[in-house]
């Protein structure tokens, strides 16, 4: 599945030098480059705690909020 700008992710990998973790939910912000994402991360006020470029895709898994068609 593509990755696009403002599709809601959960990062799978400890990022500790960025002060993230394993399953906090992010916003795709912008596409940087071929599986690079700049990614932001708020708390449940809205505030950003972090803004990221990630540079994998792998790092990042899509959240569905609704149902998703195959047919």
């Amino acid at each position: 599945m593509e990755i696009k700008p403002f599709d809601v992710v959960a990062i799978l990998e400890d990022e500790p030098a960025k002060g993230l973790r394993r399953g906090q939910v992010g916003t795709v912000v912008e596409t940087l480059g071929p599986g690079v994402f700049e990614v932001e991360f708020s708390d449940n006020d809205g505030r950003t705690y972090a803004s990221v470029a990630l540079k994998k895709a792998s790092q990042l898994l899509v959240l569905h909020h609704e149902v998703v068609r195959t047919d």
